[in-house]
């Protein structure tokens, strides 16, 4: 019993980093977002020496954006509800999209704006744009990736795909959202979530596999991309390579953001693989307490990380006590 008591409290605490290290990600990310590569190294050359949290760019120092707004929505849905209610995530964003966030994906805006019901509006806006391949799923996917990791990894890869498809009509976007959804549960478990990329990619609908095998490969590089890190493939394809190519979370953060472009986002999902791997006490301090998401629509409230933990815990333990 206390073995199982002691591998609970290690799995939560890697829960609460995913979290926090995908919040943290976001923040520091948001103010050098579409900036050129090497930005964050060049203001902030060494590691350690703090003000990081700089803000920017319309964002306060630690303020967290629309990713990590809509990943805390996913998390309360799930949490409130005590199971995935697709309708009650959809109108979740819908009321918090109406109060005019600071920042919100075209694609997600258009779908949540376009008047269709929550099961046909995103497949209606993508069979009219052709363009839904956005990484405007993937990088609200941690509280998710938490809730579903005790179900295995057929139910966890498939709650990422109903929650892709809610504003993202294209597979592409279900199925990077899938891969992350199965690389935070393992990395939960305290495996390598890179050494298990195989297993991953076998459970990836065929007509997709071979183009993330491609971007998850040990040898691609982000240089290689050939869309914009805003599509999913290059998101998801940056953020593990900057977990692979370093040794702790502030390192494998800092490479993501350098990248330039989409560099909430890319740090977002970054931040949550590498507090996954790493582990909460990588996570500097000095980022976890400036950290604040507004919530938009839903009253005067701002979640800073002592909420963030409490939801993260809850996530955690959520299928655990259920016996699932």
């Amino acid at each position: 019993m206390n073995a199982l008591f002691a591998d609970a409290c290690v799995r939560t605490r890697r829960a609460v980093a995913t979290i926090l290290g995908s919040a943290v990600g976001d923040a520091l990310g948001a103010p050098f977002e579409f900036g050129p590569e090497g930005a964050f190294s060049e203001r902030f050359p060494r590691t350690g020496s703090g003000g990081e949290m700089c803000g920017g760019g319309g964002w306060e120092p630690g303020e967290a954006t629309d990713d990590t707004q809509m990943a805390v929505l996913v998390g309360e849905s799930l949490l409130e509800r005590g199971e995935l209610e697709l309708p009650d995530v959809f109108a979740r964003f819908r009321r918090w999209a109406t109060a005019e966030p600071k920042d919100i994906g075209l694609q997600t805006e258009a779908v949540l704006f376009s008047g269709n019901p929550w099961d046909l509006a995103a497949s209606l806006h993508s069979q009219v744009s052709q363009r839904a391949a956005g990484n405007g799923a993937l990088m609200r996917a941690a509280t998710s990736s938490v809730y579903f990791a005790p179900y295995g990894r057929a139910v966890t890869m498939d709650a990422a795909r109903r929650l892709a498809a809610l504003t993202h009509g294209d597979r592409a976007a279900w199925e990077g959202t899938a891969i992350f959804h199965e690389l935070i549960r393992v990395a939960l478990t305290g495996d390598d979530p890179l050494s298990a990329l195989q297993d991953t990619l076998a459970e990836v609908h065929p007509d997709h596999r071979v183009r993330y095998a491609a971007v998850l490969a040990p040898d691609w590089h982000p240089d290689l991309a050939t869309e914009f890190n805003g599509a999913v493939w290059p998101c998801l394809g940056s953020a593990v390579w900057a977990v692979r190519t370093t040794s702790s979370y502030e390192e494998a953060v800092r490479a993501a953001i350098d990248l330039g472009g989409d560099t909430d986002t890319v740090a977002a999902v970054c931040g949550g693989l590498a507090g996954a791997v790493h582990g909460l006490d990588a996570i500097p301090r000095r980022w976890v307490e400036a950290l604040h998401v507004p919530l938009p629509g839903f009253g005067d409230r701002v979640l800073h990380a002592p909420e963030l933990t409490e939801l993260a815990r809850k996530l955690a333990a959520s299928g655990v006590s259920t016996g699932r």
